[in-house]
């Protein structure tokens, strides 16, 4: 059996964790080649030590010498490389046969892209590289040979209740044969059912306080605010070639539906689990195969009930605004999420109040839709666009303070 040389971007949040959890129960089938993480340097050491990475990426010389500083005396260091150049060439790198692209925000949209033109296995967990880049994105693998596993747990749920197809990891360009509606599952957030009159003193403790998940902050706020089930509704349109009308979101406080497919006989195939990311990554890493994760046997004797209801889009006003970018286009999307960033960062530090985020996001948007021409030809169009929205979105929120 082939062993797989694994690199995984991001590896010391949630996804990159739970990932490095399943390779360590596969060690006939996986190794670790790199590692790379942004500001948790001595959590990163540590993990480079229990899986013997060759490699680890920093972001800049101060995080190296840090690294340097943990590294215990005696053992063999691996090789230290620093800077965003250094993280897409890695995520390139020949010695690399898949990549976990589970680096948050825009950030980890240059590496991603660059393991798709590089022909990997490509795990994503990133959502911004279709979000921002869907079309330059889809055209790598394609172009290149690459596989795309989706590793959200919606989208994996979407890609396991698709027709079987031993192609299905390519990038397609027509809609699975057969398939009326995508139907993506939300919880609802802890705000599915508070006042919306009371959502305007909410806190950055409350936003982050999800039911059923345990996520980084940012993603928390997104899964309050629906905008992270708006940028999966953008996503699963690049990854299933799917229109956004035939695209809907459920609510679906439970979380145990992760997601379901129509198609147009009536019938509906859904996944179900434990809200618990191993599963999804580890049918990433073992397609077409499947692999243990670690999770326990689900008990369906104790799923009492499921229930779906559609989202109120007063309540959730990002999630209209998904739809509405989707529509209009690419650059319009890139703009979504370079604003959403800005709002969410500066909501968490105190800046703007929890309302206000859609009210931000909005005026970019608004203030945005003149740039909005063709659909970007390169990544550097992407970051251009990118960085106009940030400042846009930045100015708006200091208007605000």
């Amino acid at each position: 059996m082939k062993v797989e040389s694994v690199c995984v971007l991001g590896s010391t949040g949630s996804i990159g964790v739970s990932t490095l959890d399943v390779i360590a129960r596969h060690p006939d089938r996986f190794r670790v080649h790199a590692l790379s993480a942004y500001s948790q340097i001595e959590q990163l050491a540590k993990q480079a030590l229990a899986c013997n990475a060759q490699v680890v990426v920093v972001p800049d010389t101060p995080a190296a010498q840090r690294f340097r500083n943990v590294w215990p005396a005696g053992r063999p260091a691996p090789e230290l490389r620093i800077g965003a150049a250094a993280l897409a060439e890695t995520a390139a790198d020949s010695e690399v046969s898949v990549v976990m692209a589970a680096i948050v925000g825009t950030a980890g949209l240059p590496a991603a892209l660059a393991a798709a033109q590089a022909g990997k296995r490509v795990l994503l967990a990133n959502k911004e590289a279709l979000v921002a880049a869907g079309g330059l994105f889809m055209q790598a693998v394609r172009d290149n040979g690459a596989e795309l596993l989706p590793i959200d747990s919606e989208h994996n749920a979407i890609f396991q209740c698709l027709p079987e197809d031993e192609d299905r990891a390519r990038a397609p360009r027509l809609p699975a044969r057969g398939v009326r509606r995508l139907l993506l599952t939300a919880s609802g957030g802890p705000f599915r059912t508070a006042s919306i009159e009371s959502l305007h003193d909410v806190t950055p403790a409350q936003a982050c306080a999800h039911p059923n998940w345990s996520m980084g902050r940012k993603i928390s706020v997104d899964s309050a605010t629906m905008l992270n089930k708006g940028l999966e509704v953008i996503e699963a349109h690049w990854l299933f070639s799917m229109e956004a009308d035939n695209i809907q979101v459920l609510i679906h406080p439970q979380s145990l539906v992760h997601s379901m497919v129509e198609y147009e006989d009536g019938s509906i195939l859904a996944q179900l689990g434990q809200p618990d990311m191993r599963t999804p990554i580890a049918y990433g890493l073992g397609f077409p195969e499947r692999i243990a994760s670690g999770v326990g046997l689900f008990e369906l004797t104790r799923m009492q009930k499921l229930d779906f209801e559609s989202p109120d889009f007063n309540r959730f006003p990002c999630l209209g605004l998904a739809y509405d970018a989707l529509r209009a286009g690419q650059t319009s999307c890139i703009s979504l999420n370079a604003a959403n960033e800005v709002a969410v960062a500066q909501f968490l530090s105190g800046g703007i109040r929890y309302t206000e985020i859609p009210q931000v996001i909005g005026d970019c948007l608004d203030r945005m839709a003149s740039f909005n021409g063709a659909a970007p030809r390169s990544l550097e169009d992407v970051l251009e666009h990118d960085n106009h929205a940030r400042a846009v979105a930045s100015e708006l929120c200091m208007l605000r303070t």
